[in-house]
């Protein structure tokens, strides 16, 4: 069976003891206010009363005496002047019983002895008083001495015994008044030591009920936490004592449960990651396998395959010019288409070999002047700017942080490029600009050529994509993929504006150095707007070679072509004059 109260909530009981406690100490409250209101009324009485009555009486009867033996004296000498204490006793006495009568008004017992004892001093005054006064004044103080008689003195001392009666009256009342204080007192105490009885079992009652109903379940409770948080997640957590705690219990298994839930999630995915991890580790190992695979590879096509290739153009070479004209037209057609094809292989295996060694064989970033760069570029593409009457220009150029031969391989390529696919009787323009936008150097490879539909824009990147056929335009189609490859090395991304009314353009982004970003931000005031280059605009007339193409209005070709018949004898793009394999150290990975 369910104990009585067991559904009670702490709130609740809780609320019924202080509601018990609060009407026991308001009913001792109570009684204490009535017991101390009849013991300040009883004081009182011992007080203001009593005391004062017994004073009174005593008065009085020492007014009469005083009277009694003005008489006496007056009848004696005969003297009028006797008579003043008489007469100022009288006065005394109508004092007295006034004051007598207002204290006397709650005790009519005492008042009728008091009002006794007024009618005997009447009496005594009638009989005795006043007739020796006439007769003295009549006959002489003789005729007042023969008044005196035993029953004129019997007269007073029933006045002795009517004061005697009242002051007994007095004393037996302040006694009384005094016991019931004593009685009242000590009811006083007996009620503050029934009130703190009640504290201390109130507070008694509360300590056990908090260590029952709250220190136990919850130390219950914090024990079943603790077992859960020593990693027994399967621990059901059940709650005990008041609802409140039993409900405390559920919500902290609910959430125990779900906190089971998610690391049984979490186990599984860490099962996952590590099996993902040692997967990983299995390809990086294959990687690095396969890694070590393509350097034997560039290594073998570096010089094993080099040398063959070398021999079959050289004997396909002395072939053509030993037996040209020789042998008919067909044997000199099938001699060219050999030449033709060695020299393509050799170019292809060098355009490969560039493109493996981005990023693997590096010198070292370092402050690189784009000015600087642009004029190697120029002697680079000179020939091929000759045979094609092409103008090269380019702006103020930043300065940024990167490898000078990638740099350098990469505005050749654009710049080769955008020469090599010009218009028909147009003679190629190429113009090279750079802007800061935000945190990057944003530099562009503008030229007057074919042009690139938009459909197109991603694709030539890719390496081996070819837009045209080779016969209409020469080259292994690897420039562009060389130049987005070296871009993204450098932390940057390169794209195609689709935008520029004509030819084409492209731009590539490098990060730029801390001092122009600070620059350019206490020149504009703002973080990261687009500012030409050194605050002049993208044309700066400076290092321009005749006329520039509008600053920023296109990219380089419509080719994904780099390694051309124009390119000069330096080598995998690569700026001669010992900027190969020999001056470059190899990066881990």
């Amino acid at each position: 069976m369910t104990p009585v109260g067991a559904g009670w909530s702490l709130r609740g009981r809780l609320a019924v003891l202080i509601a018990v406690v609060g009407l026991l100490l308001i009913g001792v409250a109570v009684a204490e206010a009535v017991v101390a209101t009849r013991n300040r009324a009883q004081i009182d009485a011992v007080l203001n009363k009593t005391g004062p009555l017994r004073v009174n009486s005593q008065e009085l009867l020492a007014v009469l005496v005083d009277q009694e033996t003005a008489i006496r004296g007056y009848a004696l000498t005969g003297d009028r002047e006797s008579l003043g204490p008489f007469d100022a006793g009288r006065q005394r006495e109508q004092e007295l019983a006034a004051s007598t009568d207002q204290l006397l008004v709650n005790y009519p017992g005492l008042h009728d002895e008091f009002e006794l004892v007024q009618l005997r001093a009447e009496e005594w005054r009638q009989t005795v008083a006043l007739p020796v006064i006439q007769a003295i004044e009549v006959g002489g103080a003789s005729a007042g001495r023969e008044l005196f008689t035993d029953e004129s003195r019997q007269r007073f001392d029933e006045i002795r015994v009517a004061v005697d009666a009242l002051q007994n009256g007095i004393l037996e009342l302040r006694d009384e008044a005094a016991a019931d204080v004593r009685e009242t007192s000590n009811l006083l105490v007996l009620l503050l030591i029934m009130a703190a009885l009640v504290v201390l079992v109130a507070g008694v009652l509360l300590l056990t009920s908090l260590e029952r109903m709250v220190i136990r379940p919850l130390t219950n409770l914090a024990g079943q936490v603790r077992d859960v948080a020593t990693g027994d997640y399967g621990h059901d957590i059940a709650g005990t004592g008041p609802p409140e705690f039993r409900r405390l219990g559920e919500d902290v298994d609910v959430m125990r449960q779900k906190i089971a839930a998610e690391l049984a999630e979490v186990r599984a995915a860490r099962e996952r990651i590590e099996w993902v991890n040692t997967q990983l580790q299995r390809q990086a190992e294959e990687l690095t396998r396969s890694n070590r695979d393509l350097e034997q590879f560039a290594y073998v096509a570096s010089h094993d395959l080099q040398e063959p290739l070398r021999k079959v153009a050289s004997f396909c070479q002395l072939l053509q010019r030993r037996y040209a004209g020789r042998l008919d037209e067909r044997a000199d057609q099938y001699i060219a288409f050999a030449v033709d094809g060695a020299q393509r292989m050799q170019r292809l295996i060098n355009d490969l070999l560039a493109f493996s060694r981005i990023g693997r064989l590096t010198a070292g970033f370092a402050d690189v002047d784009l000015n600087d760069l642009m004029a190697e570029v120029a002697a680079q593409t000179e020939p091929a700017r000759q045979y094609a009457d092409a103008e090269l220009t380019w702006g103020e150029l930043p300065v940024i942080r990167g490898e000078e031969p990638l740099l350098t391989n990469l505005l050749v390529n654009l710049v080769s490029n955008s020469v090599k696919f010009r218009r028909p009787d147009v003679p190629p323009k190429v113009h090279v600009s750079a802007r800061l936008v935000g945190e990057d150097w944003e530099v562009t490879c503008q030229d007057n050529g074919i042009g690139i539909e938009p459909e197109f824009a991603d694709k030539i990147f890719v390496i081996f994509q070819r837009l045209h056929a080779k016969d209409a335009y020469p080259g292994t189609g690897i420039g562009l993929a060389i130049v987005k490859k070296i871009v993204e090395y450098h932390g940057g991304r390169v794209w195609v504006d689709t935008d520029v009314p004509e030819g084409t353009a492209i731009r590539f982004t490098l990060p730029a150095l801390p001092a122009d970003i600070e620059a350019s931000t206490t020149a504009t005031g703002t973080d990261g707007p687009a500012a030409d280059v050194a605050g002049t605009g993208v044309d700066a007339a400076a290092g321009q070679v005749g006329d520039a193409a509008p600053a920023g209005d296109g990219t380089v070709g419509a080719e994904a072509d780099g390694g051309s018949a124009e390119r000069p004898a330096a080598g995998a793009g690569l700026s001669p004059g010992g900027t190969g394999r020999d001056g470059m150290k190899e990066a881990v990975g």
